[in-house]
């Protein structure tokens, strides 16, 4: 049995969530998997009813009692500081060691990419962002605040044991999928002791691989070859403020954030699942949320737990989808969030 907990979060969180958890029983009714499913109420709203944002009994329970975690979205404007958001994300991803941040980025239908790509080549790779390290570990310090010479330092933290586990972990699944080039995305130029240490690693980790084609780029001249050839890239592997923004970037490459789902993981111990778009206050309650990154990450759910066949029929019905014009407005479609929800369940359940 895989034990999922869903927290829905705010904004349009609880819409997609919802349709995702559709689609999760769609698969438990098909036999596709063994689910038990349980919500916990975390987010702004319960923040602001309580004064708790993640509490430790839920913390240690979620740790413990669960396989999964699928998250919608957290933010909201009633909550400036955003304290409850930081809690809830950022808390389990260092509190659950979630080292891994993956990000898939392939093209599934050719008119959803802001690209003219000739001869319809296709985009099929994904992204290893270091997720505990970096500059989001939050080092740093103010200096003579409300003064002239006031100065504010931000320290990037990279350990040798955090940078090897995370390529090593790219280059590992670089073989296991089948996948020939494994890409350092970094700024040791500009940059150079904490991307030397990087450069040092991830060199040292190529030749356990030698079978991989191992290759270092700047992220300025990669970010480009992203948008002039993206089917060059297969598997790439970076740090956490620039797999940040080249994950983004990725997303709108193959259809923009409605069709980006991300898995952030501990392997074989924690993992956390949730669509990257965000909270969307603009548009909750509007019925015009793309729930397919949610369903999608369902699927990068389904896969790490082991069951593959449900993993492939939800990939296999959202693509159906997109094929029929099923889709939101974000994506060029007129279909309500729970419209398209409905018609990816039933395909999954055979309906």
């Amino acid at each position: 049995m895989i034990r999922v907990a869903l927290i829905p979060g705010d904004g349009v969180g609880p819409e997609v969530v919802r349709e995702a958890e559709r689609v999760m029983s769609a698969c438990v009714a098909a036999g596709l998997a063994d689910l038990r499913i349980e919500t916990f109420p975390h987010g702004a709203e319960h923040y602001l009813g309580t004064g708790e944002t993640l509490s430790d009994e839920s913390f240690v329970r979620l740790r413990d009692e669960f396989d999964a975690i699928l998250l919608g979205a957290v933010g909201d404007s009633r909550v400036p500081d955003g304290r409850h958001a930081r809690d809830i994300l950022l808390g389990l991803r260092f509190r659950l060691d979630l080292y891994v941040n993956f990000r898939p980025a392939r093209l599934r239908l050719p008119e959803l990419s802001p690209l003219r790509l000739a001869d319809h080549r296709p985009i099929d790779f994904v992204i290893f962002r270091e997720n505990t390290e970096g500059l989001y570990t939050g080092a740093g310090r103010i200096e003579s605040e409300g003064e002239t010479g006031e100065r504010a330092v931000s320290e990037a933290i990279a350990t040798r044991t955090g940078v090897e586990r995370i390529v090593r972990r790219a280059f590992d699944y670089a073989r296991s999928n089948g996948r020939t080039r494994v890409t350092l995305g970094d700024k040791a130029n500009a940059v150079p002791h904490v991307y030397g240490l990087w450069r040092r690693v991830f060199s040292e980790v190529a030749t356990d691989y030698a079978e991989i084609e191992a290759d270092m780029q700047y992220v300025d001249a990669l970010a480009m070859q992203l948008v002039r050839i993206p089917d060059r890239f297969e598997v790439i592997v970076t740090s956490n403020l620039l797999g940040d923004i080249l994950s983004d970037l990725a997303a709108e490459l193959v259809g923009g954030m409605g069709l980006a789902p991300s898995a952030n993981v501990n392997p074989g111990r924690h993992a956390l699942y949730e669509p990257v778009h965000g909270s969307a206050p603009d548009i909750a309650g509007t019925g015009t949320a793309n729930p397919m990154a949610a369903i999608l990450s369902t699927a990068l759910l389904l896969r790490d737990a082991g069951a593959d066949e449900g993993a492939d029929r939800v990939e296999d019905a959202v693509d159906a989808a997109l094929e029929a014009g099923i889709r939101t407005p974000d994506i060029g479609g007129s279909f309500t969030t729970g419209q398209v929800g409905t018609w990816i369940a039933e395909r999954v359940a055979g309906d």
